[in-house]
């Protein structure tokens, strides 16, 4: 026998709304299978071999390895460098990417070099050229320099716009980005009050020569550096929001 089905039945409360779901704690990229990119990887690879060629030509040309190390070309190309072969690795093994920060500014240094070299220091028409002592001549010289300041620019920027997601940059990174000129402002004016008065190379770039320029004009040109290196990489920040996920595909 079958219990009677009463015939009053209380009303039952109205779902206010859909239930809402909890926040998962696992990550995507623990649901979603990993994709390795062997492409991506052998790229990334390729140029920072580009990079530490021209750092190691620059090197065997002569003169203290101290002074080719100081300058800021070669600081940012061998940044770039380890960034890539971390990336390389990771897309290799279909690890998760290094952090926007750290990639946008490698390719914020290495951009900012190639343009200072081009506009600046090789142009025949800056008040700061240095055309006959920038190493675009002919030779081993010519090859590091167009290593350096074009070809691993070029291919950094390649990399950024084909071969990674966006929207990983924001705009307050751009102002932590310009810790490191600074911090390297700061150490080329103590060298070259470290050096007597007279040596060559004791200021490694034109606009930073203070027997020339005196303080006064060297922070001026300093400033003006400054503001230009942080919108562009502002603009980094704002092409990397509008511009298409190349990733969609796979690599």
């Amino acid at each position: 026998m079958t219990a009677p089905i009463p015939r009053d039945i209380p009303d039952l409360p109205a779902v206010p709304g859909p239930p809402r779901l909890l926040p998962s704690p696992v990550p995507a990229t623990a649901v979603l299978p990993p994709v390795r990119r062997p492409l991506v990887a052998g790229f990334r690879a390729l140029t920072a071999l580009l990079a530490l060629t021209g750092v190691t030509v620059e090197l065997l040309l002569g003169g203290p390895p101290t002074r080719t190390l100081s300058h800021f070309t070669t600081q940012s190309s061998i940044l770039l460098a380890l960034v890539l072969l971390a990336s390389a690795r990771r897309a290799w093994s279909a690890r998760r990417p290094l952090p926007g920060a750290l990639t946008g500014a490698a390719l914020l240094y290495v951009a900012a070099a190639g343009l200072v070299h081009h506009l600046l220091l090789a142009n025949a028409a800056s008040p700061f050229t240095m055309a006959e002592g920038t190493g675009t001549g002919t030779g081993w010289h010519s090859v590091a320099a167009h290593l350096l300041n074009t070809a691993v620019p070029v291919a950094a920027a390649l990399d950024w716009l084909l071969l990674t997601a966006p929207g990983r940059l924001h705009l307050r990174q751009a102002a932590a980005w310009l810790l490191y000129p600074l911090a390297y402002l700061a150490l080329s004016l103590a060298r070259g009050e470290l050096l007597l008065p007279g040596t060559q190379d004791r200021y490694l770039y034109p606009f930073l020569d203070v027997d020339q320029h005196g303080y006064k004009g060297v922070l001026g040109n300093s400033l003006l550096l400054g503001l230009s290196l942080y919108a562009l990489g502002a603009l980094l920040v704002a092409l990397d929001h509008i511009r298409p996920n190349p990733l969609r595909r796979r690599w």
